[in-house]
């Protein structure tokens, strides 16, 4: 499996869903409980940079900041700096080998740690849309792939995770609905405009 084409093609697809964000839905409530869109979106920043920034940080406690990301007037083109970073740093030689210190969660091989970020980014892409109410198609392989890596490590049930506890969807349902359920997403989750 070629995790970086992969997460490659989810940073695309979500950043084509961001470009269409209008300033007036920031502030609308997200599939993500808790956040707003420009929280959402904060937060992706955030991650695309702290990422980044971790795989030159060492397996120590750092000053790594994981919620520095800022928005200005135009949230897709902080979103497009961020994912350049990242891009960037995950393309360095050795990097999926390098230990890299995620958050508060613990040291894992960079492999690792670009698996994570790109589960997210394929499920924070499909935030994205439904809040704003945007089409959001990747391509089958995408969460499909994020669902059997998830299924290896399954988040836990007990809403100590950073997910919900699973859903229930059909064994027909398509993989990017059977991957929201899995990680407590509702694939039929209102779009608020």
């Amino acid at each position: 499996m070629d995790i970086r084409n992969l997460h490659r093609r989810a940073m695309r697809d979500t950043g084509g869903v961001i470009a269409q964000i209008r300033p007036d839905q920031l502030r609308l409530p997200t599939p993500c409980a808790d956040w707003t869109l420009h929280g959402l979106l904060r937060h992706m920043v955030s991650e695309n940079l702290a990422f980044a920034r971790a795989t030159t940080s060492g397996t120590e406690p750092s000053d790594v900041d994981w919620n520095a990301g800022r928005l200005s007037a135009d949230p897709a083109e902080d979103y497009r700096s961020s994912a350049a970073d990242f891009g960037k740093a995950f393309a360095a030689e050795g990097v999926l080998d390098r230990q890299v210190r995620v958050r508060e969660f613990g040291v894992f091989p960079g492999r690792a740690a670009l698996v994570f970020h790109f589960v997210d980014m394929v499920v924070h892409g499909w935030d994205v849309a439904k809040t704003i109410g945007a089409r959001y198609e990747p391509d089958e392989d995408l969460p499909a792939t994020a669902l059997e890596l998830m299924r290896r490590n399954p988040p836990p049930q007990d809403g100590t995770g950073v997910f919900a506890p699973k859903i229930e969807v059909q064994d027909s349902a398509p993989a990017l609905d059977k991957l929201l359920a899995f990680l407590g997403r509702n694939p039929n989750w209102p779009a608020l405009r």
